[in-house]
């Protein structure tokens, strides 16, 4: 097997990606609501793109219960990719900005805050 590389080069720090991943955490808690949208969404579209995947209706109905337990959790795991490149984005602004020593620590306030408003929220819901 042949290893094509990219045609240009990709340098990726542990502080980037530790720095990203805190602020797609902190954006995915404290935007629950659009996070849950996003997931409800992204199951909606598995379970109508996988309805042209099967000829026989009793063969779709039969395995409805299980292909739709698989599409929610594909959707739960899919979810979190556009708060990874929000994240990403908000973490490049902090290192450009402040510099990269503050990557990880604007992005953990980041994370405690979006949680804080998130427990807040349910609380307030109950």
């Amino acid at each position: 097997m042949e290893f094509i590389p990219f045609p240009f080069p990709i340098h990726l720090n542990a502080t980037t990606i530790a720095g990203a991943s805190l602020w797609s955490l902190a954006l995915y808690w404290g935007f629950s609501p659009v996070s849950d949208w996003v997931m409800e969404q992204l199951q909606r579209w598995f379970n109508f793109a996988e309805r042209f995947l099967y000829l026989s209706a009793e063969e779709f109905e039969r395995t409805r219960r299980g292909r739709e337990a698989q599409n929610a959790f594909n959707a739960s795991l899919l979810s979190i990719v556009p708060f990874l490149a929000i994240g990403g984005l908000c973490n490049y602004g902090v290192e450009v900005g402040l510099g990269t020593s503050w990557a990880i620590s604007m992005g953990l306030i980041a994370c405690i805050s979006g949680a804080v408003y998130e427990l807040g929220r349910r609380h307030g819901q109950g």
